[in-house]
């Protein structure tokens, strides 16, 4: 027997803080790294490294979910979707752009350089390389179908999941950035938009839908 509302909002809202915890203290080492930095306001040793830049979401998470409330109250009663939705996009998807558009030390010295052979460097991200990716477009995955109708499915999430990805890779070409624009991180950011759709379903499939306008006599 399915449960309560109430119930399963209980067991997502519990298994959210599990995975979470699990994340921190598999992270906890590299974390406190950039943890001395980050307090000091050496924000170049903080923010121009990974593990600076995650540190400072992490800890933003409480600022994003009050202007989030914030914002669903300043409109009124039943915006709380799309508050919720907005601020989780932009929140959840700024830092992975931050962290892609990061220069490298050779960078403006060095060309762009390009792999567009598919599945060749996706044998040597290794494991979080891999997830690092899947990671990137993840919460425009998520929370894109929940806020905008046009968007509600999967194939349509991995669509936009590749044309943003297409972006990044181009820019970090262009820009000269130091990086390898490679065709395997297209593939991974799209897959980690699609997945993020699927996992928010529930929240998007049931979401009433604008009726075309009846046509006039």
């Amino acid at each position: 027997m399915p449960g309560t509302p109430r119930t399963r909002g209980i067991v997502l809202t519990t298994v959210a803080v599990l995975v979470l915890a699990s994340v921190l203290f598999a992270l906890r080492r590299p974390l406190m790294m950039a943890a001395p930095a980050c307090a000091a306001g050496r924000w170049h040793g903080c923010l121009g490294t990974e593990n600076g830049v995650v540190l400072v979401t992490l800890v933003g998470v409480p600022v994003a979910v009050l202007a989030a409330w914030a914002l669903a109250r300043l409109r009124g009663a039943g915006a709380w979707r799309a508050s919720v939705a907005e601020v989780g996009m932009v929140y959840g998807t700024l830092p992975w752009l931050w962290i892609t558009l990061m220069p490298g030390e050779r960078a403006g010295e060095v060309p762009g350089r390009l792999s567009l052979l598919p599945l060749r460097d996706l044998l040597g991200m290794g494991p979080l390389g891999i997830v690092g990716n899947l990671l990137v477009f993840a919460a425009l995955g998520f929370f894109a179908p929940v806020r905008f109708p046009a968007l509600a499915s999967a194939p349509r999430a991995l669509a936009l999941g590749a044309v943003c990805s297409l972006l990044v890779e181009t820019a970090q070409y262009v820009l000269q950035l130091d990086r390898v624009s490679s065709v395997d991180d297209v593939l991974l950011n799209a897959t980690g938009a699609a997945l993020a759709a699927l996992a928010s379903r529930r929240w998007w499939a049931r979401a009433p839908r604008p009726r075309p306008a009846a046509a006039r006599p």
